[in-house]
């Protein structure tokens, strides 16, 4: 366990661009006033000084880190502002989005773009699906839209993370438990934490429904529920 933790964290520190690390000569603990530090300058922080969703893009290329590679048509990164104070999350790229290489263009994404336009507007916010950002937890297409794996998820994670850390918004949401779980580390599902206030790192974060939940008939009480997140959201961010 220890080793493959090890392996990730230096597979991930190359794919940072990190090629060198410089470990300090082992010191007998006789010899030694303090502790030994495991590297002579510390270890690097979770995302690069100064990044940038373009640094990100470029860092994670033409990826091929993890199976989903195999099937997808276009990576799908994120769009919107990059200066954004709100950051919509999701689960993964469906088919319409892995053809057109853009997050939440096909049915779900419809609803999305109609949930915030409306509720902005019905609240006296002026805001469009131009003025957030959007991406996903993983940036390629799961096999049928399943659901991503937990080694699919850590492997992408990384990039979501520096995303979140590059633009810095004020809040984010979390559309549906697999964004939840790879934000959060919950197992706790969505109907439980929805409408309160939760933190990744010290960033405020509402959990919501999944759009392509809200679109199964069943599901009408749902969409009330979502409507009320998202007037929460909007006006803590943009009040």
């Amino acid at each position: 366990m220890k080793a493959k933790l090890l392996r990730d964290i230096l597979v991930y520190y190359r794919d940072l661009g990190i090629t060198e690390i410089y470990h300090r000569p082992s010191i007998p603990m006789s010899e030694e006033k303090t502790p030994p530090a495991l590297f002579e300058t510390g270890l690097p922080g979770l995302a690069p000084a100064g990044d940038t969703l373009e640094q990100i893009r470029a860092d994670l290329g033409e990826c091929t880190r993890c199976r989903l590679h195999e099937g997808r048509t276009k990576i799908v990164f994120g769009s919107g502002d990059p200066r954004s104070r709100l950051v919509f999350v999701g689960e993964g790229p469906g088919e319409d989005e892995d053809l057109q290489g853009l997050p939440f263009v096909g049915r779900a994404g419809q609803l999305l773009t109609a949930m915030i336009e409306n509720t902005a507007k019905k609240e006296g916010i002026p805001l469009s699906r131009s003025d957030v950002y959007i991406c996903n937890v993983v940036k390629c297409r799961p096999p049928q839209n399943r659901t991503p794996a937990p080694d699919e998820m850590e492997t992408c994670g990384q990039f979501l993370f520096r995303q979140l850390t590059a633009i810095r918004p004020k809040a984010i949401c979390a559309l549906g438990s697999t964004a939840t779980k790879a934000l959060l580390g919950t197992k706790e599902g969505v109907t439980k934490l929805r409408g309160t206030w939760l933190k990744w790192r010290d960033i405020p974060v509402m959990v919501t429904y999944h759009p392509s939940y809200l679109l199964r008939a069943y599901n009408q009480s749902a969409k009330r529920e979502a409507w009320e997140d998202l007037k929460t959201l909007f006006h803590f961010v943009y009040d």
